[in-house]
């Protein structure tokens, strides 16, 4: 099981649209700061704000190159989660078979029943 301080940072570092588009456009390769704000109507201290969540939940590693701080995305937080929602598979596959055979028997005819 995954530690859960780890697992909260990454979840509430997700739970923003523009953190999620960050480390989307992370995963094309490396930006900078100016770079990934541009697709955003806020400001570079706004950017640099979501920045710091997600460089603080481990997802994206902020180098040191002269003058430019270009940020990488890190997927070890996301397999972390991967590997967390795996530990529920099982539980979600036996519920949902267990559905679709409820809803089934409501599909047949009363006769066949």
């Amino acid at each position: 099981m995954q530690d859960h301080n780890t697992l909260d940072l990454t979840f509430a570092a997700l739970a923003h649209s523009t953190r999620r588009a960050i480390l989307s456009q992370l995963s094309a390769g490396p930006a900078t700061v100016k770079e990934l704000a541009e697709p955003f109507d806020m400001s570079l201290p706004a950017i640099s704000k979501h920045i710091k969540v997600l460089e603080r939940a481990g997802l994206i590693i902020q180098g040191k190159q002269a003058q430019f701080r270009p940020c990488t995305l890190n997927p070890e937080p996301l397999k972390n989660i991967a590997n967390w929602t795996e530990y529920y598979r099982p539980i979600w596959e036996a519920r949902f078979d267990k559905m679709d055979q409820i809803l089934n028997t409501l599909q047949e005819p009363k006769h066949e029943r």
